[in-house]
């Protein structure tokens, strides 16, 4: 589970009143599809939109690349909800407006082995949490839902949010302690520009972050290659571990730079992600 969760970088949204488009999201190249129970779907629809979502679960069989946002533990949905999908064959549960470890763990505890829960993190309490919530077992991911962060907040940022930076940082380093994968980075709103979804990403990479939250299939092919190495990349980390080949365990040196673990861990994790290493 963990390193198929930490392998995913594109976690697509489709709406759970659109039977439709499920399938169309899973073989839309996205890593992860998100069926979204929560704001996607309006007051009325609810009840039929998990009835729905659950059958065609049943009907298609396990679904390890897709996960259920139920709705916030606060609604009259949400026991429901959890209820509905713990036992099914899913990747696990998206937890909009995670605040509470205690209430996150209940979740976890329902769900059988090889499922797990993505904390979404979009309120103040959230975030001033996340440190434990990330630690709650069962946690596969804390996600950053950074324009419901800005409502709770009353914040009003810029289009590069640069105003939740801080915020970004301590998700990144939230997840490190808990030893989970790397957090997911919220949605970018403008599906059609395609230039500026590859400057979020970058910024998300450089950060920490291992993902995003994609909301059209456009942006997924964009993501994907975002949080891949380039080509530069790779190829300084095969010159590392050439060096490192050639060393018979002494002093590495590369350009005039000693190489270290760290440095070689980061190779590593390069030719890891572009298939060129096992684990």
């Amino acid at each position: 589970m963990a390193s198929r969760v930490a392998a995913a970088s594109a976690y697509l949204f489709v709406p759970a009143n659109r039977p439709d488009r499920y399938a169309k999201a899973l073989d839309s190249g996205a890593d992860a599809v998100i069926v979204d129970l929560e704001d996607a779907v309006a007051l009325p629809l609810k009840e039929q939109a998990r009835a729905t979502l659950a059958q065609w679960i049943r009907d298609n069989g396990p679904q390890p690349r897709l996960w259920v946002r139920v709705n916030a533990a606060d609604t009259v949905w949400h026991a429901d909800d959890v209820a509905g999908f713990a036992a099914l064959p899913l990747a696990g549960i998206v937890l909009p407006k995670a605040e509470d470890p205690k209430a996150v763990g209940a979740i976890a505890a329902r769900l059988p082995q090889g499922s797990g829960v993505i904390a979404l993190i979009e309120t103040a309490t959230g975030l001033a949490d996340m440190r434990q919530i990330a630690r709650v077992p069962g946690v596969a991911r804390l996600a950053f839902g950074s324009i419901d962060a800005q409502v709770d907040l009353g914040m009003q940022c810029g289009p590069e949010e640069e105003e939740l930076l801080h915020l970004r940082v301590e998700m990144v380093l939230a997840s490190r302690l808990a030893g989970i994968a790397p957090p997911v980075d919220g949605v970018t709103t403008a599906f059609d520009d395609e230039d500026f979804l590859a400057k979020m990403v970058l910024r998300a990479r450089r950060l920490g972050f291992g993902a995003k939250l994609c909301i059209h299939p456009k942006q997924v092919a964009g993501v994907k290659q975002g949080f891949m190495p380039t080509p530069a990349e790779l190829a300084w980390a095969r010159e590392v571990m050439t060096a490192v080949r050639a060393s018979d365990g002494g002093a590495i040196s590369l350009n005039g730079k000693m190489i270290d673990r760290p440095v070689i861990m980061q190779a590593e994790k390069f030719l890891h992600q572009a298939g060129e290493l096992q684990d």
